[in-house]
């Protein structure tokens, strides 16, 4: 990724001031081990409510060029993390949370109204919106790093650089030289260690750490190599049926191109690798807008696996969330089944949490593995690890590692906000999440909730459905529906939402009941008018 250098961003240093523009990447990364080695210090005092606390967010989605977001969509992916606001709970704390436009205010005091015990008006008192004002489909720290008027500002909302951090959604080089700029370390993976996300790099550390995953081939640079993988792969399981590609730096299923191989086991010897050649140029892409001259040159620039679809019934998706301290210490957080769709099944729509406890104790412990091999590489912050999960002929499950995401992901938010609203936490042990009083909590999450009638309600619609049909959440039940990304209703009739309930079906109850209200309004909101007589 291309580095933006702003030649006005000032970094105070010893010998006296410089710019991003006087370092080259290696003075860069110097100073940022240095800025990274006060996290330590910064995690220690979180929680204490110390004057001068505060965290600076900056959802700054990096997305491939094929699934780049513009206008409202990029703006509500931007304010998926506004949960984050939950953490306002602390009395002293202070918040900078930037996006691209402007966050309309009937947002932010749908979010202030959820905080436990604070008064709403003293959380907005310490929190700072920024707004870029730049709505074109680059990520927002591209954009903050070619305006160094505007993170002036930002930077001066820091009371206490040695009591602040930056929180980011994913970390590139430009995260990097945000948190130079700002003078604040960052809560999360050093981006030169982004190559074990990669999905070669993850299929190498799940070799490395013994944990299974699906036959394969990585590090591959072309169709030719592609073709020479699938072939080999065909002597290893000659009954192969199908095949996915994925691009080293795909996400959420983007990336990603089903090759169907049936019948090839028939074909003679000194013909298979033409007739597997012919069925890798006929790949079916999870995105299928996606050009096929675009994905090639993707995959010779920046490399690509081979792996056999895991098929079978009952097939199911759970990811296991952990987290790596300052110290190293590894953390499961908690895991969920995902909620998968697309031509092939494989985009994330949404999730269950927690996942079932059938499985879930062996993907967690196959995911502490991977974890603490990453904190011996020296990862920071929060990941995830994806299975694939199919019942065994023993009456098990037979689990297969998928991918690990060196970032906060899908199931980020639902879990959080459902932790910040309850003070509840996951027992790995048996797979449940209990409040402080005991009571076991489940939740049902998408961001996918999408139908065009839905485009018929405005973002003032949309709370005078939740006040007049209840779809909140209430705090003394713990219990109800949070909405999140709620910019893209009007243009794209596309909302999320998380449902929380005592049980897996009483979620599931509420978030069928608030999705079958919303359409029921939207549909009436969008009925014709009667032309007057």
């Amino acid at each position: 990724m291309t580095t933006t250098r702003a030649a006005t961003d000032p970094i105070v240093a010893p010998h006296g001031t410089v710019t991003l523009a006087d370092l080259d990447d290696a003075a860069r990364a110097a100073r940022f081990d240095a800025l990274q080695a006060r996290m330590a210090s910064v995690w220690d005092a979180m929680r204490l409510d110390l004057d001068g606390e505060s965290v600076v967010v900056v959802p700054s989605v990096s997305l491939s060029p094929t699934v780049q977001r513009a206008g409202s969509l990029a703006q509500a992916f931007e304010e998926r993390y506004l949960f984050l606001l939950l953490l306002l709970r602390q009395p002293r704390l202070r918040m900078v949370y930037v996006t691209s436009t402007p966050i309309d205010p009937r947002i932010i005091e749908y979010y202030l109204a959820l905080l436990p015990g604070v008064i709403p008006s003293h959380a907005l008192a310490r929190l700072t919106l920024v707004a870029v004002g730049d709505s074109t489909p680059r990520s927002l720290t591209e954009k903050l790093l070619e305006r160094p008027a505007l993170l002036a500002k930002i930077r001066a909302q820091v009371p206490d650089p040695t009591h602040s951090h930056l929180i980011p959604y994913n970390t590139t080089e430009l995260e990097r030289d945000l948190a130079l700029t700002l003078g604040i370390p960052m809560y999360g993976a050093d981006p030169r260690l982004s190559a074990l996300g990669s999905k070669t790099g993850c299929r190498r550390i799940f070799s490395s750490v013994g944990v299974r995953h699906p036959l394969g081939a990585e590090d591959l640079h072309s169709l030719d190599e592609v073709v020479d993988a699938v072939a080999g792969l065909m002597i290893e399981q000659p009954s192969l049926a199908q095949v996915i590609v994925k691009l080293n730096e795909g996400v959420s299923g983007a990336g990603n191109a089903l090759v169907d191989l049936h019948g090839i086991d028939a074909v003679p010897e000194a013909e298979r690798r033409a007739a597997i050649a012919e069925r890798v140029r006929d790949m079916r892409f999870e995105l299928p807008e996606t050009p096929f001259d675009t994905y090639v040159e993707r995959l010779d620039s920046d490399g690509g696996i081979v792996e056999e679809r895991i098929v079978g019934d009952d097939l199911l998706s759970p990811s296991v969330q952990l987290r790596i301290l300052p110290d190293g210490a590894v953390e499961l957080l908690s895991t969920h089944d995902q909620l998968l769709g697309g031509p092939s099944g494989q985009s994330y729509l949404g999730c269950r949490f927690p996942a079932d406890p059938a499985y879930s104790r062996v993907i967690a412990d196959a995911a502490t593995a991977v974890g603490e091999r990453l904190a011996a590489d020296g990862v920071l912050g929060r990941f995830a690890v994806d299975f694939v999960v199919v019942p065994d002929a023993a009456g098990g499950w037979s689990t297969y590692a998928i991918e690990i995401n060196l970032r906060k992901g899908g199931t980020t938010h639902p879990f959080l906000t459902l932790q910040f609203l309850t003070d509840g936490r996951y027992d790995a042990k048996t797979g449940r999440f209990l409040t402080p009083d005991g009571v076991e909590k489940h939740l049902v999450a998408t961001d996918h909730l999408e139908a065009h009638e839905l485009r018929a309600l405005s973002i003032g619609d949309l709370f005078d459905v939740v006040a007049r049909h209840g779809l909140h959440f209430d705090p003394s039940r713990r219990a109800g529906i949070v909405f999140h990304m709620i910019s893209s209703l009007t243009e794209h009739g596309r909302v999320g939402m998380t449902a929380v309930g005592d049980t897996p079906e009483h979620a599931t109850a509420l978030y069928e009941r608030a999705s079958r209200v919303l359409l029921d309004e939207a549909r009436a909101a969008g009925r014709p008018l009667e032309l007057p007589g």
